[in-house]
């Protein structure tokens, strides 16, 4: 199955299921020589595993890294890093009753129709458990990009949205509450939605805005591979991402030219940054911030009518366990995904320039 690879030079591959032995990767073209802190890593895996809060899926995961290949001492080899994380807490029984069933809104019934066959165990390879080993592979980026800060948060979940521009938050506080909001008043209003939400039987959707900071000037290539549109095609490639918008976004469509400018100080730096620190698919060395909207998580503890794979239509409940909104999770695999975008172009400018 092709599509399990992204980059160019720091090149990731993930491989494994939801409900089998166990998930994994290769990273190939990390540089040699970095001291990786491993507590570091164990952290953004401990950030994305279920069962780490009341709102969230109760699959017990530990979620430990087992490093292969690639890593010798403690350092970077150079070599391709290989890596697994077994699965430890499968319940197959919970996924007996779509064995013949599409879910509505998953991808059942496509996977199935493209493959001739699917892994109906939590949906297999289609499971955003898959988005472990992408977790990896960004908290190693990171590290490579030791200069540069990558803070996501949960922004709104529903119709309740924070209403403070993200100059004026404090992202130390963002792991202070299960739900990821640096704004404690808001953050409570969330959590108590969700919960409800929970009680219900339903599922809902929310946002993560990502603010990147201490970018260098000039990361991105012209003309189809820009900044922008890296970001927005991996972003994209999470499970239930349904909209990615960076700068000013549709925001700016409603706007003149003579309010969107970005007028440049002196230094080149700008005024308003409306251009969200990328100009020309390049970045500028202001900070980049992009929003990333998730849609209500699919499984829902409801009835609904569903199509069988005898052309049936039949009734579902959904079961087993699941998140009743994904985006307090979601936070580090934006930040993963964010990080592997920077170290592809990171390296690729080292190619044009080695002190870069």
């Amino acid at each position: 199955m092709a599509g399990n690879s992204y980059g160019t030079l720091f090149r990731v591959t993930t491989f494994g299921e939801s409900h089998g032995e166990a998930l994994g990767g290769i990273i190939d073209g990390c540089p040699a020589g970095i001291a990786l802190d491993f507590d570091a890593i164990q952290n953004e895996m401990s950030r994305r595993k279920p069962g780490q809060s009341a709102i969230v899926t109760q699959r017990k995961e530990s979620d430990e890294v087992q490093f292969l290949s690639g890593i010798f001492e403690g350092k970077t080899t150079g070599t391709p890093i290989g890596f697994v994380i077994p699965n430890t807490n499968q319940k197959l029984d919970d996924y007996s009753d779509i064995k013949d069933a599409y879910r509505p809104s998953h991808a059942d019934y496509v996977y199935e129709k493209k493959y001739g066959i699917r892994d109906y165990r939590g949906g297999g390879r289609s499971s955003a458990r898959e988005t472990a080993s992408r977790v990896v592979a960004g908290a190693i980026a990171k590290q490579l990009l030791k200069d540069i800060k990558i803070n996501a948060f949960v922004s709104s979940v529903g119709t309740i949205f924070i209403d403070k521009p993200y100059q004026e938050l404090d992202f130390s506080k963002t792991e202070n509450n299960p739900v990821r909001c640096p704004d404690a008043e808001t953050a409570k209003k969330m959590e108590a939605y969700i919960r409800q939400i929970k009680k219900d039987g339903d599922t809902v959707g929310g946002t993560i805005t990502c603010v990147i900071q201490n970018v260098p000037i000039g990361l991105g290539e012209p003309v189809f591979d820009k900044l922008h549109a890296e970001l927005g095609k991996v972003m994209l490639s999470i499970n239930a991402v349904k909209g990615f918008e960076y700068g000013s976004g549709f925001c700016g469509a409603q706007m003149k030219g003579s309010e969107h400018n970005d007028l440049q100080h002196a230094d080149g730096t700008t005024k308003s940054n409306l251009s969200g620190g990328i100009q020309g698919g390049i970045s500028n060395g202001m900070d980049i911030y992009f929003r990333v909207a998730f849609k209500p998580v699919a499984t829902i503890m409801q009835k609904q009518n569903t199509l069988n794979n005898q052309g049936e239509i039949v009734e579902m409940q959904g079961k087993g366990r699941h998140d009743p909104c994904v985006v307090p999770r979601a936070v580090p695999i934006v930040e993963a995904m964010a990080a592997i975008v920077l170290a592809d172009f990171y390296l690729i400018n080292k190619t044009y320039n080695p002190n870069f």
